[in-house]
């Protein structure tokens, strides 16, 4: 009889350890009879609702504790697992006077110890806060991960081992066509073209059993296939990541349509921009010599005629032909003076088609030409454009030949120089002009040469021509402006021009 109660008062005593082990460890204990509604709860249970340890508790205090929001759904669980008598899992948020909104998680089932009875809801309490915390932390830099995907123009594609699309950003959607549900659980092989995708899974199947990397790691151009089957360029990057043990594949990628698009541009207005160069070097070579050539064939005629007064007195037999001769050769001179002049004429009247035009596009198109290589100099750039005078009306063309020559005589100038620094900028200097400023911090412009900086075959450079400054100043003054230079507080040179400003009117036949 005596083992018998010690028996008894040892469970009893193990029960009451279990207890205060599990009170002190965060978790609550429970029972809810469901025939009576009285709830029992542990200490830490007790402290989990809000339940002070004097107040005898029911089902329907509980549930005034649960907030306002999550109460109904409380309610329908717990209906739900009392009539199907399965485990329930669920989370809600309690709150009292004393301590603020907190979240919660029970779980439990129903337990009935004689067959035909109600029995007892039974299970555990315990507090989630921090979990919850964590999840929208979680859930926050994700969005954050995802907004910021969603902005970058690059597309990101991750893939399994297997080449399955587990991730399809939005500019991959825009890119490839397909929506990200489409897109995932699908063999990446289906964005390629087929000759592409019948190499692809072998790609694959050689680096699991080799792990000898061929393309990770290293951006290489590619073609990409659309949903509706049309290819386009692309710069492939990938990179490797384990996760569970197993191998993910996340690949970022650029479409190069645009890009090469733009390179074809530009290289077709290079092409204008010397096919004009050369033209107007040829126009101002044309002047040039046709000014020097008029002042000797104009004496040749001179002396032609006064020969031929002299013959007036001479008995020579061959008298008669010598003076038809010499008519004839001072005819011909006058006639090459002609021809000259109007040449000059043809020359210096000929006549540009001008448009309004944006004046930062024609900055920016005309740097990509005049400075390529720039960066890699070490030289600084700053535009300085003001976007309320921006429209002018010109010929895109020569203005863009006058901008590269000034950015790659900029460039020239400051190839020996410590500080590097090249800067274009604009400003309305009347109602109806524009003045355009490119500086830079070379070695200046020396005051011998300033009165001859824009004569035509003047040149400081050993390999010049001399002939870029004085045709970009016909074609400045072909537009109704003027070109001028000096040196800047940085010690280089300065070369301003002006030009018109785009009229009402002029805006108006442009739309």
């Amino acid at each position: 009889m005596s083992g018998t109660v010690q028996s008894s008062s040892d469970a009893s005593t193990r029960e009451q350890r279990l207890q205060q082990g599990i009170d002190r460890s965060g978790v609550g204990s429970w029972e809810l009879n469901l025939s009576t509604q009285e709830l029992v709860c542990s200490a830490s249970a007790r402290n989990l609702f809000g339940l002070s340890s004097e107040l005898s508790a029911n089902y329907e205090l509980f549930l005034s504790l649960v907030d306002a929001e999550d109460r109904d759904r409380v309610a329908r669980e717990v209906k739900q697992a009392i009539e199907s008598e399965q485990s329930f899992d669920m989370q809600f948020r309690v709150g009292d006077q004393t301590r603020p909104s907190r979240w919660l998680r029970i779980r439990g089932g129903v337990v009935r110890l004689e067959p035909g009875t109600r029995g007892y809801l039974c299970g555990i309490v315990f507090n989630i806060d921090e979990q919850i915390e964590l999840e929208s932390e979680l859930r926050m830099q994700q969005g954050q991960l995802r907004s910021i995907l969603d902005t970058v123009p690059d597309a990101m594609i991750l893939i399994d081992g297997h080449g399955i699309m587990r991730f399809f950003s939005s500019a991959a959607e825009r890119m490839f066509g397909f929506s990200e549900g489409e897109a995932i659980g699908r063999n990446v092989r289906e964005l390629m073209p087929p000759t592409d995708a019948a190499r692809h899974d072998g790609h694959l199947d050689r680096y699991r059993s080799t792990g000898e990397r061929h393309i990770i790691g290293i951006g290489r151009i590619v073609t990409g296939q659309r949903r509706d089957g049309t290819t386009f360029p692309i710069h492939l990057s990938i990179g490797e990541m384990l996760s569970g043990g197993k191998p993910y594949f996340t690949g970022f990628i650029r479409d190069l349509t645009e890009y090469q698009q733009t390179q074809a541009r530009l290289h077709e207005l290079q092409s204008e921009l010397v096919h004009v160069s050369r033209l107007s070097a040829m126009g101002e070579m044309a002047s040039a010599l046709a000014h020097e050539l008029n002042q000797p064939l104009s004496a040749i005629s001179n002396y032609m005629k006064g020969s031929r007064r002299l013959l007036a007195g001479s008995r020579d037999p061959n008298t008669t032909k010598i003076e038809t001769a010499m008519d004839r050769a001072a005819e011909q001179a006058l006639r090459a003076g002609q021809i000259i002049r109007r040449l000059r004429d043809f020359v210096s009247r000929g006549e540009s088609e001008k448009r309004v035009e944006s004046l930062a596009k024609l900055i920016e198109e005309a740097g990509a030409l005049g400075l390529t290589g720039a960066r890699e100099q070490g030289v600084l750039l700053r535009f300085n454009l003001d976007p309320a005078n921006d429209l002018v009306l010109v010929d895109r063309v020569q203005i863009q030949q006058v901008l590269v020559n000034l950015f790659r005589n900029a460039l020239e100038a400051m190839a020996q120089s410590p500080k590097k620094e090249l800067s274009a900028s604009n400003v309305r200097i009347a109602d109806d002009m524009i003045e355009v400023a490119v500086s830079d911090s070379g070695s200046g412009i020396h005051d011998d040469v300033k009165s001859s900086l824009f004569q035509t075959f003047f040149t400081t450079k050993e390999t010049g021509m001399g002939v870029g400054l004085s045709i970009s100043r016909s074609i400045i003054e072909a537009h109704g402006g003027r070109m001028w230079a000096e040196s800047n507080s940085a010690g280089g040179a300065t070369f301003r021009f002006t030009l018109p400003v785009a009229a009402s009117e002029d805006l108006t036949d442009a739309s």
